[in-house]
């Protein structure tokens, strides 16, 4: 079962809109997906309680409830005829937190806003994962997801030449659309509205979901992060402090 996560500590990244719009693409394509949101505020819960009944199925696990009739492993279960889960995360996740969450994760979803405020936040929240929850590079499981950006726009120019600087992938960028809302009050994903509609909306995602093909690869050995060499955490800082100075660099002069 392949398992994305969808993370960024900042909250308002986006990060309910990109996992209920993954879980109805995943849906669409026979993917057989269950949604787990692990956010208090239940957002992708809510989304789901929504969704049409002739819509692609899609489980629903509200795993921010707390229940003393069941165990938690239990409560969390997914059902063995879903092909993946996708989890939304909360917000403020604390740094030591990151190993659990992620483990097993075939991919980690961060999406950022065009902001000054948003970059720094994900600044911080790419080098937690590289050297707290300790992904390597190499395994290329990090991928990152530039939301509701305006193209031509100084401060996504800005958010473009600081991800750039991170030696991690963009996979893919989403534009700023009323699509969005409409698709989170219907309870339905971008992809299964009229096509006529959201064509420029839909072949975004084209790049996301290719790379999460390519990134389904079944359980990986725990070994394979167990440690950072010295080297990569000095390249990790090194890309993190260039980040921050192009950031640091925008400040005053960006604007919407």
């Amino acid at each position: 079962m392949q398992r994305v996560i969808v993370l960024n500590p900042k909250g308002g990244s986006g990060k309910t809109t990109i996992a209920s719009n993954l879980a109805a693409c995943f849906a669409v394509g026979g993917r057989r997906p269950a949604l787990l949101d692990l956010d208090p505020q239940g957002s992708s819960m809510r989304w789901l309680r929504k969704r049409p009944d002739d819509s692609a199925a899609i489980h629903g696990i509200a795993g921010f409830e707390r229940t003393a009739a069941v165990t938690r492993s239990w409560q969390l279960r997914i059902p063995a005829e879903c092909g993946v889960v996708v989890v939304d995360t909360p917000a403020a996740v604390e740094p030591q937190a990151l190993p659990e969450l992620i483990r097993g994760a075939d991919a980690v979803l961060v999406p950022v806003m065009p902001s000054e405020i948003d970059i720094h936040a994900t600044a911080k929240c790419i080098a937690d994962l590289l050297l707290v929850a300790k992904i390597r590079r190499s395994e290329n499981r990090i991928g990152i997801i530039a939301n509701r950006v305006r193209a031509n726009t100084r401060v996504s120019q800005s958010l473009m030449r600081f991800l750039g600087s991170l030696d991690i992938p963009l996979v893919t960028t989403l534009r700023d659309t009323q699509n969005y809302v409409r698709s989170a009050e219907a309870g339905v994903g971008v992809c299964e509205m009229p096509r006529w509609q959201v064509q420029q909306d839909f072949d975004h995602w084209q790049p996301l979901l290719a790379w999460l093909t390519e990134r389904h690869r079944g359980p990986q050995p725990v070994a394979a992060a167990s440690s950072v060499s010295v080297i990569e955490r000095r390249e990790s800082t090194a890309a993190i402090n260039a980040g921050f100075g192009i950031a640091a660099a925008g400040a005053g002069t960006l604007s919407s």
